[in-house]
C-alpha cells in the first residue's frame, strides 16, 4: 500500500496533511501520485469527503520532489503553492506559515525542525534574519542542526529554478538544488522553525512512535460501540461504532475501529486496532493493527506492526513477549 495511507490512530497519514491545508484556507490541491499506488490513493481520498477540490497529477517515475513540482506545472500555473509531503506529520498547523510568507513577500519559505542526527535528513543553514544561507542534502557532517520538515512553500519563481537544475548523483531532480538556485541568484528565502513535533513515518519505530504522539495528543473517551458489563474501559478510549468489548480490558489512549471484536482480551495504551479486526485471548500494547487482523493466543504482542488481514495465532500460549512487523495477508503460527 502507498504509506501515506498507512494509519495513524486509524486514519491515514495523508489525511491529516490534507486537513492542515484545508485548515489554512486552501482548497484547491494536487495530489501527486505514482503509476503503482495512484489508484488507492485516489479512491482513498475521494471516499473521504474532505472538502478540497482534488486534481490527482501522475509522476510517471520517482525522479525527485522538484521533478514532482515540474509535472504539476499546469496544475499549478503561475500561482504560489504549499508542497506538503504525504508522509510527514507535524503537530501543528500550517497557518501560520502561510500567513508569514504572504507577509514577508517571500519567494519561497522552508519549515525546519532542530533534530538530534541531523545527518539523516536535508539540511539548512541560515543568517541572522532567519533567511536561508545553504540547503544540504543529508551531509555527513552538517553544518547545522535545523532539518528540512517536508512543508515548503513557494513563489512561481520556483518553476524558473527548477528548469535550471540538473539531475543529483541520485539521478533526481532535487528540491533542495532548486531553492540553493534562489538563494545563489540573491532571493528572497527565509524559514520558520518548527516549535511542536515532527515525525518522518517512514520506518517501523516512526510509524510506532507517530501512533503513539497522535493517540496521546488527540484521542478522547469516545464510547460508540458495545462493552459488556465484565468488561473494563478505562481513559481515553475511542470505541467506534459496531464494534464489541466481551470480558475484556481496554486502557487508554487508544482507538478500536468499527465491526472489531475484542473477547477475553486486554488491550493496552498506545495501540490502534483496525476495523473488522477480532483480538481474542490476547494482549496487545503499543501496536498498529490494520483493518481485518486476526490474533489469537497471542499473551504478550507490543511494539508491533500488523498488516491488512494478518494473522498471528498461538494455540499452545505462554508468556514470552512478541514483537512482530509483517504485510498484509500474512500469517504466523507459534
Amino acid at each position: 500500500m502507498a504509506k501515506q495511507l498507512i494509519p495513524v490512530a486509524n486514519r491515514p497519514i495523508l489525511f491529516y496533511v490534507l486537513e492542515h491545508i484545508r485548515e489554512a484556507g486552501i482548497r484547491d490541491v494536487g495530489i501527486v501520485i505514482s503509476p503503482e499506488t495512484g489508484a488507492q490513493v485516489r479512491k482513498a481520498v475521494t471516499a473521504a469527503g474532505l472538502d478540497l477540490a482534488l486534481t490527482f497529477i501522475e509522476q510517471s517515475s520517482p525522479l525527485g520532489l522538484a521533478h514532482a513540482v515540474k509535472v504539476a506545472r499546469d496544475f499549478l500555473q503561475d500561482d504560489p503553492f504549499v508542497m506538503y509531503l504525504g508522509d510527514n506529520l507535524i503537530g501543528q498547523g500550517i497557518r501560520s506559515y502561510v500567513e508569514e510568507f504572504r507577509s514577508r513577500d517571500a519567494d519561497a519559505l522552508v519549515l525546519l525542525k532542530e533534530v538530534s542526527d541531523p545527518r539523516m535528513f536535508g539540511v539548512g543553514v541560515l543568517d541572522g534574519h532567519g533567511r536561508v544561507k545553504r540547503l544540504m542534502e543529508k551531509p555527513q557532517v552538517p553544518p547545522s542542526n535545523l532539518a528540512l520538515v517536508g512543508v515548503y512553500i513557494f513563489a512561481a519563481r520556483i518553476h524558473e529554478a527548477i528548469d535550471e537544475i540538473e539531475p543529483s548523483w541520485r539521478g533526481e531532480l532535487e528540491i533542495t538544488d532548486a531553492i540553493q538556485r534562489l538563494v545563489d541568484r540573491g532571493r528572497h528565502v527565509c524559514s520558520a522553525t518548527l516549535d511542536g513535533w515532527w515525525l518522518d513515518t517512514g520506518k517501523k519505530d516512526d510509524l510506532l512512535e507517530a501512533n503513539r504522539v497522535v493517540l496521546d495528543d488527540f484521542v478522547q473517551r469516545d464510547i460508540r460501540g458495545t462493552v459488556d458489563g465484565e468488561s473494563n474501559i478505562v481513559g481515553r478510549v475511542l470505541l467506534e461504532p459496531g464494534c464489541a468489548v466481551h470480558r475484556s480490558t481496554i486502557r487508554g489512549p487508544a482507538v478500536v475501529g468499527s465491526d472489531a471484536l475484542i473477547e477475553d482480551a486486554y488491550v493496552g495504551p498506545f495501540t490502534s486496532v483496525g476495523r473488522g479486526c477480532q483480538i481474542r485471548r490476547s494482549s496487545v500494547e503499543h501496536c498498529v493493527l490494520l483493518d481485518k487482523v486476526c490474533l489469537e493466543g497471542v499473551q504478550r504482542l507490543e511494539d508491533s506492526i500488523l498488516g491488512r488481514g494478518a494473522s498471528v495465532r498461538r494455540p499452545g500460549g505462554n508468556n514470552q513477549a512478541l514483537r512482530i512487523m509483517v504485510g498484509d495477508d500474512a500469517e504466523v503460527l507459534l
